[in-house]
């Protein structure tokens, strides 16, 4: 009897001595631990990443958060130094419970993740928010925009990737690799990603990815003349906008303009001509003409019956001149 207590006693020394240097290796993290919730299954953890370390069988050891250092590893008493990075938290608890079988009979280990920093994705561009993100398990290209606030409405029509090549190519038409040879580059029509119209063009997205937003400059069209409130609209994620909505962003019609003369001023790519295209406004508000898309840098102008002086705003190039003769082409006085 007295030697099976004695050696009840050694079990119980060993087990005790374990569980302290465990909560010791747990004092040395280097910040104070967030308030710990369930990781994401399947998280793959990584350098920077912090984690608690808890036993789930009655013994506390420890609730300060361990730092995985930039070489992947933790380094705890007893067991030594233990690779974490490139394991899922699943895969990291049965690593440790295994290791820990020589000391604790049937370890239960569990490690909950209390600061996310290994697999950033930089979000930058047009949205509401630009900046590094961390992803928590997988997330797809809309879910990444959205944890960035998404789209301004300042944004352009395109959204682009880039990714390291050792997280393979991205997988969609077009992506190639980039000039020097370490990245995938690809670029998408953001407006897709936004209404769901192309499933495979919202990719999953991988941790130090690089997604940028293009801006939505030299993406305005133009509405000049008689209209509420003249200015320039940007078309956001749009590669095109109707000419009534584009009429509905200045306001309406004035009181006094000619709608039937309205005209379509739209820029030649080398900036030094014009194409004019007649637009009988009248008739597309009653359904009797085709309404046309916009494209950028478009200057939609509704002439005046009246000797009314409008502001317009200032548009670029040599269709200056031809829009501001156009207000007045048609005008009548009464």
């Amino acid at each position: 009897m007295r030697v099976r207590n004695r050696k009840n006693i050694r079990q119980n020394f060993g087990v005790a001595s374990c569980l302290a240097l465990f909560a010791i290796a747990c004092a040395f993290a280097q910040q104070p631990g967030a308030s710990t919730k369930p990781s994401p299954s399947g998280y793959v953890l990584g350098p920077d990443d912090q984690i608690v370390i808890r036993a789930l069988d009655g013994f506390d050891i420890g609730d300060k958060p361990v730092l995985i250092g930039t070489n992947g590893d933790i380094t705890l008493p007893l067991i030594g130094r233990v690779k974490a990075a490139g394991l899922t938290v699943e895969q990291f608890e049965t690593a440790l419970a295994d290791l820990l079988k020589k000391y604790i009979h049937d370890p239960q280990i569990s490690v909950m993740v209390t600061e996310f920093r290994s697999q950033p994705v930089s979000v930058f561009g047009a949205v509401t928010t630009p900046g590094v993100v961390q992803l928590r398990g997988r997330k797809t290209l809309y879910e990444v925009l959205s944890m960035a606030g998404g789209p301004r409405e300042t944004a352009g029509s395109t959204v682009s990737i880039i990714r390291l090549l050792e997280n393979g190519p991205i997988p969609l038409p077009g992506a190639g690799p980039d000039p020097t040879g370490r990245y995938s580059t690809a670029e998408l029509d953001m407006q897709q990603i936004l209404d769901g119209r192309n499933p495979a063009a919202n990719i999953e997205i991988k941790p130090h990815d690089v997604i940028s937003v293009s801006q939505g400059n030299g993406r305005t069209v133009y509405v000049v003349g008689d209209v509420q409130r003249a200015g320039a609209f940007n078309l956001g994620g749009q590669r095109t906008i109707s000419v009534l909505s584009a009429l509905s962003m200045a306001g309406g019609l004035g009181h006094t303009a000619k709608p039937e003369q309205a005209k379509v001023f739209r820029p030649s790519p080398d900036g030094q001509k014009h194409e004019e295209i007649a637009v009988n406004i009248k008739q597309i508000l009653v359904g009797k003409a085709e309404d046309i898309g916009l494209r950028p840098e478009d200057v939609l102008v509704v002439p005046t019956s009246s000797r009314k002086v409008f502001t317009t705003v200032i548009v670029s190039g040599t269709l200056a001149a031809a829009v501001s003769a156009a207000i007045y082409a048609g005008v009548i006085v009464h």
